[in-house]
């Protein structure tokens, strides 16, 4: 099972969100339904999916109703077949109705970027390259989403500007407008971080040989074509990592793979995972 988040990190999360759609109170449901009513609802997967969120949805009805109850909670991380049973929620039917929208807009994103990384690992397999995920995240949303990831068997890249040096294409520009080379910024960045990883961003084979010699420890083959990437990675060998990145999607992804290359860094995984089809209906109490 994949590990937990931060209860508190759960809690405020879906604390900012109800109180962002419920605002002032949920006015129909309060209008129509007695505090009194109760129900029992049933989350069902419609489409094959790898779940995800499924603390954010019981603290999202938990947070109206301390009462409510759940059963069949799936474990984040388990791939579904469609039509299938995700959870049952009973309870105050007030809770359940003013939550729902709230549970299910976090359980349809993390779990379409779980299913969508189970997707990119599995077109990789037998193959030694591992699925990376960027920043390229939700304002706000980074850790959950990066736990998204996880859950669908992806690698996180990094959390943030901070527990990584990563020499990018424009820190190299702006450094050649100083006079400063390649070499030079390397050393200073490892006086200054002995610990952390290095990795160097490079466009060109001359630049990848750049980066080795300065004494990179992962080097990032950025836009490269299939046949750039298999001789960077030839010409790299053992001496560092590689990783490749730059409009990655599912059907270069096996490609890209086959070149040798140690790491395959997607964006899609959250930019552009959108949400897949779950629903929440009512039963019979």
């Amino acid at each position: 099972m994949v590990e937990n988040l931060s209860r508190d990190n759960i809690q405020k999360a879906v604390s900012e969100a109800l109180d962002e759609d419920v605002g002032t109170g949920d006015v129909t449901t309060e209008s129509l339904i007695p505090n009194t009513a109760r129900c029992c609802a049933v989350m069902k997967s419609r489409q094959p999916l790898v779940f995800s969120g499924g603390d954010f949805a019981k603290f999202s009805f938990l947070s109206r109703s301390p009462e409510i109850q759940f059963e069949e909670v799936l474990h984040d991380g388990q791939w579904v077949p469609e039509d299938t049973i995700l959870m049952k929620i009973s309870g105050e039917s007030r809770a359940i109705l003013t939550a729902e929208r709230t549970a299910l807009n976090f359980v349809q994103h993390l779990s379409a970027i779980a299913t969508l990384t189970r997707q990119f690992v599995q077109s990789v397999s037998s193959t030694h390259t591992k699925i990376l995920d960027t920043r390229k995240t939700t304002p706000g949303w980074r850790t959950f989403e990066k736990y998204a990831v996880r859950c669908g068997g992806g690698i996180n890249h990094r959390a943030g500007l901070f527990d990584r040096i990563m020499v990018k294409d424009n820190h190299l520009k702006a450094l050649a407008s100083q006079g400063v080379s390649m070499a030079q910024a390397v050393r200073e960045l490892r006086s200054r971080h002995p610990d952390m990883v290095l990795e160097i961003e490079a466009d060109t084979e001359e630049q990848v040989k750049e980066a080795l010699e300065a004494g990179a420890d992962v080097i990032l083959l950025d836009n490269m074509s299939p046949e750039l990437l298999r001789r960077c990675v030839e010409s790299v060998g053992r001496k560092a990592q590689t990783e490749a990145s730059g409009g990655v999607c599912l059907d270069s992804v096996r490609e890209i793979a086959e070149t040798g290359v140690d790491f395959i860094s997607v964006g899609a995984l959250t930019h552009s995972a959108g949400s897949v089809d779950i629903a929440l209906d009512f039963e019979d109490f």
